[in-house]
């Protein structure tokens, strides 16, 4: 009989439980938690069909972090996926034509980000009680729009946290921005950086690494965690929404029990479309998992030539949550595909860190049967949501509209009819401009919050409350820092002898 699953870091190391792996975040080696072996969720797919939202992610994220007890982890999830969701199925799946859309954006900050950051703050908290851990934890967060303000959401005065969270502070929306620096809570950091998300990134993973840093920290009674997806707590909750996704397929008779579906996930830092691998590795039937890039095409290329490549330059564009050359999570899927070895990964990272590019093998990339990589340009962007709007009668934004684009190419290309969820990330409100020119409207006039409610006149869909009142909300925060500044200006905020807040 198999034992309980534990966790190890992708460069090696000791196993350590679930409350290891998610208090710490990031492995103390600097590589990322992946679990000892797959679970077996308990019953079959077939028999999970009736479950809602909760019941799944009980049954799931139970099977993966078995030292929850059930009581705990009941707890956390009533408190997570409560009134703060604007929909009763938390993810709906909406049909429009001959698509599915698998709506990620009716939590509190619009955001797929929601439907993990919601609970692991819970989990975490949990976590440390179980450690026994005195110390105060300190969520370290890059974000590159999204995962900020839906981290600065879930921890905003959660006794014993702090957290910080590093933006670009020209490489998010305008609404993006202003959803972070009017964040209440006492206990609640936003800064903005002089670079791009992969400065961010960077330095926040430099700040986990440094061994005397951390030591400073641990002398004055603090400790790291992080929120990003580099946390397993953050990504096994992703993985119920894809295996929710297929059951409401199921339940709707769409599909036959076993039948295979496909996946089209706009993706940036790889943690979204590596929990639907996760989910197909748990045994779910999926047949192609649609890896979609804008134009930043690192991704796509990888799948395409087996090398990874950031030597580029890193373009703007109007999907900004997926403008990101260094992929975190792609380490975890590379862990699985070279037969868990901790030192071909290590050397993958050491080339990454040093010379900004590797290469696998062939046989390595034959692990990558089940992937398809694609790419959006600007024009097939918006060109994508202006016919999901004028043919389908459905609103997109444009991380989702870069998911829509890139599946229709695969057809083009391949022929494949099989079922597909197409991931739909964000609320097209947080991205006004750029939605209202896609669809024929007029942006050339109006701040973002102006174009929030023109884009309700143009689209006949209501605005959501949550960004409704952003433009009467108070800037909290205004700090701005070079990228080389980010762990001075860290100890500055959590120093002991610092004012209190």
């Amino acid at each position: 009989m198999a034992g309980p699953v534990q966790y190890k870091s992708t460069r090696g190391g000791e196993s350590v439980s679930c409350f290891e792996a998610i208090m710490g975040g990031i492995a103390p080696d600097g590589g990322l938690y992946v679990p000892t072996r797959f679970p077996n969720i308990g019953k079959p797919l077939t028999d999970l069909a009736g479950c809602s939202y909760i019941q799944l992610a009980r049954q799931i994220i139970g099977a993966f972090f078995p030292d929850f007890s059930s009581r705990d982890l009941e707890q956390s999830l009533r408190s997570a996926y409560d009134q703060k969701f604007g929909h009763p199925d938390i993810a709906p799946l909406v049909k429009k034509g001959q698509y599915f859309f698998l709506e990620l954006f009716h939590g509190p900050t619009l955001a797929f980000k929601d439907m993990a950051l919601s609970l692991l703050p819970h989990l975490l908290k949990k976590a440390s009680l179980a450690l026994g851990n005195q110390k105060k934890i300190v969520i370290l967060t890059a974000t590159s729009g999204d995962t900020g303000k839906a981290a600065l959401e879930g921890f905003a005065d959660v006794q014993g946290t702090e957290i910080i969270v590093f933006y670009p502070k020209k490489g998010v929306s305008r609404i993006q921005e202003r959803q972070m620096i009017t964040q209440e809570g006492r206990n609640t950091h936003v800064v903005g950086i002089e670079g791009n998300f992969d400065d961010a990134q960077r330095g926040v993973k430099e700040i986990f690494a440094d061994r005397q840093f951390q030591k400073r920290l641990d002398d004055a009674g603090c400790m790291f965690s992080s929120a990003n997806s580099i946390n397993i707590g953050r990504l096994v909750p992703q993985v119920v929404y894809y295996v929710y996704s297929y059951l409401t397929l199921l339940k709707r008779g769409e599909i036959r029990p076993g039948q295979a579906v496909n996946f089209s996930v706009p993706t940036g830092n790889f943690g979204n479309i590596l929990a639907a691998y996760y989910a197909q590795k748990i045994g779910l039937p999926v047949g192609k998992l649609i890896c979609a890039s804008n134009i930043n095409h690192v991704l796509y290329d990888f799948f395409t030539t087996g090398i990874y490549d950031r030597n580029r330059n890193l373009v703007a564009t109007s999907s900004p949550s997926m403008d990101i050359l260094v992929s975190s999570n792609l380490e975890r899927l590379l862990y699985d595909v070279c037969g868990k070895d901790p030192q071909l990964v290590g050397k993958f990272q050491d080339a990454l860190q040093s010379s900004g590019r590797y290469e696998i093998s062939d046989r390595m990339r034959s692990g990558f049967k089940d992937f398809y990589g694609g790419y959006a340009t600007e024009t097939d962007t918006a060109s994508a949501i202006g016919y999901a709007f004028h043919n389908l009668d459905y609103l997109m934004d444009t991380h989702t509209g870069v998911g829509f684009d890139v599946y229709r190419k695969y057809v083009r290309q391949t022929g494949d009819d099989t079922k597909t969820v197409i991931v739909s990330t964000a609320s097209p409100f947080k991205f006004p401009d750029k939605v209202i020119e896609a669809i024929g409207g007029n942006s050339s006039t109006g701040d973002q919050m102006e174009l929030v409610y023109r884009l309700e006149e143009v689209s006949g869909q209501k605005v959501p409350q949550n960004i409704g009142n952003l433009d009467q909300l108070p800037v909290r925060h205004d700090r701005v820092c070079a990228a080389s500044q980010m762990k001075e200006l860290v100890w500055d905020i959590l120093k002991p002898d610092k004012e209190t807040r």
